[in-house]
């Protein structure tokens, strides 16, 4: 017969007390016993046994409030200026941020725009970059946007045009576009509204933009056409994301006619983008 879960626990209560002070021989001994008692396989029971119980239950700490272990190291005099920069330099990463830290501490003291006591500012420059992620991440997140993409994704045609990545974006010869369209709703996402085609040449800069009546194929594949046609250099490529405004058989049955390489990027992988 099974033993019910308090009964199990009350028994490894009394058996745990002496297995813990018997020798090497008696706990083989009261093991076995154990085992066939409650069932539990040896290297469990052992390991059962061996734990201590906690002394009373831990009192909740308040919030905010850290654990035993290592003392923080970067402290509210220390992460307050850090935001307080951050949004000076318009929120970049924190591998550029950090790059950038030692200048702008010096600029703003020169300017009375900070105070920072000593050890602070040393903590404060000695900061890594994955350290200044980490701290700023709630920060972050207070102030990211939220459902604001409308790009729904060409599934059904996906699989012909193949993904570049950022690590393989190196053309150097005009003529290589990157496309998006942005959205003129206005705040009001409902309905048809304008969207601004924007083509940038990836090699030059060159910059090609165009108004279209809303995201259907049609509109958008009769402005990549103008926009070829006003280029002062030929189209070579295009890189898209996966929306069905450009993943869909007209742009790419268009590309392949006139032998115009057509990548996109992964959805919500913003490095993609060239």
């Amino acid at each position: 017969m099974r033993l019910d879960l308090r009964t199990r626990k009350a028994v490894t209560e009394k058996v745990a007390k002496r297995y813990r002070r018997a020798s090497k021989a008696e706990k083989g001994r009261i093991l076995d016993e154990f085992c066939a008692t409650t069932g539990y396989n040896r290297s469990y029971a052992a390991r059962v046994l061996r734990k201590r119980p906690s002394r009373g239950r831990s009192k909740a700490r308040p919030p905010g409030q850290r654990g035993q272990g290592r003392k923080p190291v970067h402290t509210a005099e220390v992460v307050g200026p850090l935001i307080r920069i951050w949004a000076i330099l318009d929120f970049p990463c924190g591998r550029r941020l950090v790059a950038n830290l030692r200048e702008v501490v010096r600029v703003l003291q020169k300017f009375g725009e900070i105070e920072l006591a000593p050890e602070v500012k040393e903590k404060l420059l000695a900061i890594s970059a994955a350290t200044a992620d980490r701290l700023l991440a709630p920060e972050r997140k207070k102030i990211e946007l939220k459902s604001r993409s409308k790009t729904k994704p060409g599934s059904l045609l996906k699989h012909q045009v193949p993904i570049r990545t950022f690590a393989g974006w190196d053309d150097v010869l005009p003529g290589f576009r990157g496309m998006d369209l942005v959205g003129h709703e206005g705040g009001n996402p409902r309905g048809d509204f304008r969207q601004s085609l924007d083509a940038v040449d990836i090699s030059t800069g060159w910059t090609e933009l165009r108004a279209v009546k809303n995201k259907a194929q049609a509109w958008v594949f009769g402005a990549v056409k103008d926009m070829r046609e006003a280029l002062p250099f030929p189209l070579l490529g295009i890189d898209s994301d996966s929306g069905a405004e450009f993943i869909n058989d007209h742009l790419i049955r268009y590309c392949k006619r006139e032998k115009i390489t057509f990548t996109r990027g992964r959805p919500s992988k913003k490095n993609d983008n060239c």
